[in-house]
């Protein structure tokens, strides 16, 4: 078996530290643009008198960095090639997004709002595995364009996790002799609502409470929806609010199939988790490393606090996860390259769940780690381990809670989901039939 990585990625994560070195950090140098990474970060970022929102001249800096970056071939780099990409594999994603959050905070890469140079972008092909041709002629050059940007909406006030048990209904209704839908619910945490066209509003359309199927991905316009308020979080700005509608839009208002709706969500969630996995990996790496710097250089009573066992050793331990942790990574991510786009969900979704739980919550305990052995200085913001910790801390929750995710592994493992469920089904039949013959447990091999 071959660990290494291909050379032509080798290459390329040279030529993206070329283009950082040569473009991008004399943009982030130019007119204090420092100050929206330096300790002033979160001030500098946010607009406190207008709802926490982020400021106007943070977002036109990221602006200017994605079309430096689109410009140079990079930005699209895990798009189709027939949308304008290079076909980059979840493999290679997951490598870029760990080599570029090392790196630490900059321009170049942004995690609090899924800024980077290369971007992350898991609608493209969403939309790709789950347009009808209809759907792609329609709505597939306004998406690559970007006159089509469209918020996720599935969470509601009252279901996180239990995404199946929504209270948003779609409901067929004729307006004008026009057939349509009457859209009514409310969602929450739907990022980007003051810069989206429209918001993918997963609705319940047939069956009941729990139900997988009878769910509906619906695309309505940004005018038809109600903000009801601005949920400021733990790393400021802010642009995740709660929403409201009760609206009526056409027939085919709709991505992918009547009913089959959830299957979109999903396919968000698993390239979602897998690359925000390999970045908490990258900022958690990023954390162990500086960390080890400072040990070194550090010489409290005469001499480097690396002497300390009790610097070396949870350093150890970390370093050791995330060797680990990088090869559950690549590998899950190399199988979701093998695999057609809609089997993950059933053959390997739960080594996503390990990847990402994991990885959160190592990155956490990386950063609160690298807090300590810097002291005082890595409790300011004069260090990046706080932004790291408060930004990585949400990521245990809004990925799918690591105990929703803990469930899904646990589901695999048992087999009540994916491939041993056939395994454990003739096993239970075959125990039933030996039990009514007779046989004890012993007999029966338990």
């Amino acid at each position: 078996m071959d660990f290494a990585l291909d050379p032509k990625l080798v290459a390329y994560l040279a030529e993206l530290d070329e283009f950082i070195e040569t473009t991008i950090k004399p943009l982030q140098a130019k007119d204090d643009n420092d100050r929206f990474f330096d300790h002033r970060r979160e001030h500098a970022r946010t607009d406190w008198d207008n709802d926490g929102l982020p400021r106007h001249e943070w977002e036109e800096l990221l602006a200017k960095a994605r079309k430096l970056a689109d410009d140079a071939g990079h930005y699209r780099y895990a798009w189709p090639e027939e949308m304008g990409g290079k076909g980059g594999s979840q493999l290679s994603m997951a490598v870029i997004r760990e080599h570029l959050a090392a790196k630490g905070l900059g321009l170049f890469n942004d995690l609090q709002n899924e800024h980077s140079i290369v971007g992350n972008n898991p609608f493209v092909l969403m939309f790709k595995e789950f347009a009808t041709p209809e759907q792609y002629a329609r709505d597939g050059d306004k998406l690559l364009n970007g006159t089509l940007r469209a918020a996720f909406g599935l969470t509601e006030p009252n279901h996180g996790s239990d995404a199946t048990f929504m209270e948003t209904t779609g409901v067929r209704e004729e307006k004008d002799g026009k057939p349509g839908w009457r859209i009514k619910g409310e969602k929450m945490w739907t990022t980007g609502m003051h810069v989206v066209s429209h918001v993918m509003v997963f609705a319940r359309t047939s069956g009941k409470d729990g139900d997988a199927l009878g769910i509906t991905c619906f695309l309505v316009p940004r005018e038809q929806i109600r903000i009801e308020e601005w949920m400021w979080t733990f790393n400021m700005p802010t642009d995740h609010p709660r929403i409201s509608f009760d609206c009526w839009i056409p027939e085919d208002s709709y991505w992918g199939v009547v009913d089959r709706g959830l299957g979109l969500g999903q396919s968000f969630v698993h390239q979602n988790r897998i690359r925000q996995a390999a970045s908490s990996l990258g900022a958690a790496v990023y954390c162990i490393e500086e960390s080890v710097k400072y040990a070194r250089m550090r010489k409290p009573f005469g001499k480097a606090l690396s002497d300390n066992q009790a610097i070396q050793f949870p350093l150890v331990e970390l370093s050791t996860q995330c060797e680990m942790l990088r090869l559950l990574i690549r590998q899950t991510a190399w199988q979701m390259d093998q695999m057609d786009h809609k089997t993950i969900e059933r053959e390997i979704s739960d080594k996503v769940s390990m990847c990402n739980y994991w990885a959160n919550r190592l990155c956490c305990e990386a950063a609160d780690r690298a807090m300590q052995v810097h002291g005082g200085i890595g409790y300011s913001r004069h260090k990046a381990f706080e932004h790291i910790y408060r930004h990585h801390r949400r990521y245990r929750i809004t990925e799918g809670s690591e105990e929703i995710q803990m469930r899904k592994v646990a589901a695999f493992l048992f087999g009540y989901l994916g491939p041993k469920r056939q395994a454990f089904k003739a096993l239970e039949e075959e125990w039933a039939a030996g039990r009514a013959a007779g046989k004890n447990d012993r007999e029966l091999g338990m």
